[in-house]
């Protein structure tokens, strides 16, 4: 069983860092209307998803926490003063290069461990691309990981809406809810519904 969790431990960790290097490549081809277009994230553009991407590599523990301070104790509001400042103190370089030189880096968020750590790459990643229109696929290698992981739990913590719906992957072998509507689309843009996201041409 050690081994088992061992392997899987390095799995994750080589998903990461190969997630984090491809996104930094996207980065480095993209137009500065590009950098500038909205992302999924609302209220964010493409520069300010980027530079939240990095920004567990780029501050430290106790910087972070005196911003939260400052935020009155809100996460949300403390990384998104964050994601606009850096988005407007760094260049488009600097940003892609942030993912890149920290590929191999041993941060994860507050509580999911490697798993929110894959998924805060993959989606923030999707969060660009799909905005963007890019043709980006991510393997199905990085998605079931993070898949496996919905439930009621997380659908509330990012604020999903899917009362009475059923997600069905038309890519992988994939389903998740009992409603009597299902959505039937590829594993990424199912990914982005049960993190909260408005996916284009998808009606929930």
């Amino acid at each position: 069983m050690q081994h088992s969790h061992t392997s899987g431990t390095a799995d994750l960790r080589s998903e990461i860092a190969t997630e984090r290097r491809e996104l930094a490549d996207v980065l480095d081809g993209l137009s500065i209307t590009q950098w500038n277009s909205p992302s999924l994230c609302t209220g964010w553009r493409v520069r300010e998803v980027a530079a939240h991407m990095s920004m567990g590599f780029r501050h430290r523990i106790p910087r972070i926490a005196v911003e939260l301070v400052r935020s009155r104790g809100s996460l949300d509001r403390m990384t998104d003063r964050f994601a606009r400042r850096d988005a407007g103190a760094l260049t488009a370089a600097q940003l892609a290069a942030a993912l890149r030189d920290n590929a191999d880096h041993p941060w994860t968020p507050p509580v999911g461990g490697l798993a929110a750590a894959l998924g805060h790459d993959v989606v923030h990643g999707l969060d660009i691309t799909v905005a963007l229109g890019l043709c980006r696929r991510v393997p199905a290698e990085r998605l079931l990981p993070l898949l496996a992981e919905v439930t009621p739990r997380t659908l509330r913590f990012f604020g999903a809406r899917l009362e009475n719906v059923r997600l069905r992957a038309t890519d992988l072998d994939w389903s998740y809810g009992s409603g009597s509507r299902t959505v039937a689309r590829p594993a990424e843009e199912l990914l982005l519904l049960a993190y909260g996201r408005r996916v284009p041409g998808v009606d929930i």
